[in-house]
């Protein structure tokens, strides 16, 4: 018998398939466009797709998605585009794994899950164009849901502009929803994307929600969505204006120690990389959000 949350449950994952598909393709535009700079005469990127698969602890099936990754393009040295819809039993571990501010409400009793979103990070040749993060998701439990996400714009440069005019692209999505998201969103990114051990933000920050739950299904899903659609105007129009601009050896060894600052985040603080790899998914898929190189001090 088909329920009232199999048919939501159906709707996001469609919805965030079809995020994938828009986001990718403006990209590979965005690889068409770039006709110069030092990399033009590569062709144009594209992207690879793999299937992915999660497998239960009995090796049932338990979902999977499509990991798309482009590597080596004119404009971006490497991005991933991921969407998955999976589901099976949580165990302990990857119960704490998945909640952010609170206990999951009869998880202990009943640990099934179901769980879909759309994840991309981007990686770009030019270090005067700044890297980027974007995830869109939705949780369900028998005794709960909620959906998470957001956008975080991540320069080795930073400009003001840029940061302005990131955060003004997204808190127009937001308002159209509720004043109050913005605001308070943001200041769950200050706080989300802050690396302890550095004493330092990882970027200059954006939104991030989780355990977002306000009982009206329909209207959380739309919020949900223009999360998602705000991410291209946002950060597309950084991009643009400085995809053509020079840099210098100087300029790619800062892009490089920050990269160097992104993955010790992902692969310490991270929750989505935690989930990920504690409930069996594509491990390739989990850490797709790594960069191509990277250098310490």
């Amino acid at each position: 018998m088909t329920t009232e949350f199999d048919l939501e449950k159906a709707r996001a994952a469609s919805w965030f398939r079809q995020l994938r598909d828009d986001i990718c393709a403006a990209f590979e535009t965005l690889e068409d466009e770039q006709d110069s700079g030092p990399f033009a005469h590569l062709p144009a990127g594209r992207f690879e797709l793999t299937e992915t698969k999660r497998a239960a602890a009995d090796g049932s099936d338990a979902g999977g998605g499509l990991m798309s990754v482009m590597r080596g393009g004119r404009l971006f040295e490497k991005v991933g585009v991921n969407v998955s819809a999976v589901y099976g039993v949580l165990e302990p571990r990857a119960q704490k794994a998945m909640a952010a501010r609170k206990d999951i409400a009869g998880m202990a009793d009943d640990p099934r899950f179901w769980a879909s979103g759309v994840s991309l990070v981007a990686h770009m040749r030019n270090p005067m164009t700044p890297a980027v993060h974007m995830n869109t998701r939705m949780f369900w439990t028998p005794h709960a849901w909620w959906f998470g996400g957001g956008s975080d714009l991540n320069p080795c440069i930073e400009r003001a502009e840029d940061t302005a005019f990131f955060h003004a692209v997204l808190k127009d999505y937001c308002d159209k929803h509720d004043a109050g998201y913005y605001p308070r969103y943001k200041d769950w990114a200050d706080e989300y994307f802050y690396i302890p051990h550095r004493k330092r933000a990882r970027g200059v920050g954006g939104i991030f929600f989780d355990d977002h739950n306000t009982g009206d299904w329909e209207a959380d899903f739309a919020f949900t969505q223009d999360v998602g659609r705000a991410f291209l105007p946002a950060f597309v129009g950084v991009t643009k204006q400085h995809r053509n601009e020079p840099w210098t050896e100087a300029d790619k060894e800062a892009q490089l120690i920050h990269r160097g600052l992104y993955a010790e985040y992902n692969l310490v603080y991270d929750r989505g990389t935690k989930f990920g790899l504690e409930t069996g998914h594509d491990a390739n898929a989990v850490l797709m959000s790594l960069p191509p190189e990277a250098k310490w001090y």
